[in-house]
C-alpha cells in the first residue's frame, strides 16, 4: 500500500495564543494581555494590543487567538453590547449563542474575556459564558499561568489589580514561550 503525506505547505499551522488576565480586587477590575503574535514557530510582532475600550470606556475586551477572529468577534460583540446597553451578561449570551449556532462564526478560532465595571465575562466558541467565583480569568496559552499567579499575589501581597494583572503576566512570559513582556494593562478607574 502506497502512502503519501500532505505537503507541510498545506498543512494547517497549530495556533498558539497569548495571554490575557482579568483581575477583581480591592473594589477595582483590570485587564491586562502580552504583545506577541505568533505564527507556527515564528514571532511575528511582538507589540499588538489584544486589549481594548469598548463603548466610549465602559466595557473592556481582551481576545486570544486568531487575530482576525478575535476581530471579527470584537465587532459582533460590540454590536450586542450596543443592543443591550448597561447588560454585559445578555450581550454575551447573545454572542455566545450566536458564535455556537452560526456556520460562519462557528469556525472562528479565539475566546474573549470582557468586562465592566460589575461583571468578569469568559466567552467562547462553545457557547460558555463563564463568570468566576474570585474575579480572575485568564486565556490564552499563558492563561493558566498567569491566573496561578493571579491568585498568589492577591493572597500575599498588597498590590492593586492593576499591579496584580502585570506581575502575573510577566511571570507567565517567563514561563510560556508564545507570551511576552510587553504587557498592556487597563483598569477601571484609573489608568496603569
Amino acid at each position: 500500500m502506497f502512502m503519501t503525506q500532505r505537503p507541510t505547505s498545506y498543512s494547517r499551522v497549530e495556533t498558539h495564543s497569548t495571554t490575557i488576565l482579568a483581575v477583581r480586587h480591592q473594589g477595582k477590575v483590570a485587564l491586562g494581555g502580552d504583545g506577541q503574535v505568533t505564527y507556527g514557530t515564528a514571532i511575528l510582532k511582538s507589540d499588538t494590543r489584544k486589549v481594548r475600550w469598548i463603548l466610549d470606556r465602559k466595557m473592556l475586551v481582551g481576545f486570544a487567538g486568531s487575530t482576525a477572529d478575535a476581530f471579527s468577534l470584537l465587532e459582533r460583540f460590540e454590536a450586542k453590547a450596543k443592543n443591550f446597553p448597561g447588560n454585559l451578561p445578555r450581550a454575551a449570551t447573545e454572542l455566545a449563542r450566536d458564535w455556537r449556532t452560526d456556520r460562519i462564526l462557528r469556525k472562528l478560532e479565539a475566546m474573549m474575556i470582557v468586562v465592566d465595571a460589575e461583571h468578569s465575562l469568559l466567552i467562547t466558541g462553545q457557547g460558555d459564558v463563564v463568570q468566576p467565583a474570585d474575579g480572575i480569568l485568564g486565556i490564552g496559552s499563558g492563561g493558566n499561568y498567569a491566573v496561578a499567579a493571579a491568585r498568589g499575589l492577591i493572597r500575599h501581597s498588597t498590590l492593586s489589580a492593576g499591579e496584580i494583572v502585570r506581575e502575573s503576566l510577566r511571570i507567565a512570559s517567563e514561563i510560556d514561550i508564545y507570551t511576552n513582556d510587553n504587557i498592556v494593562v487597563e483598569e477601571f478607574g484609573q489608568p496603569s
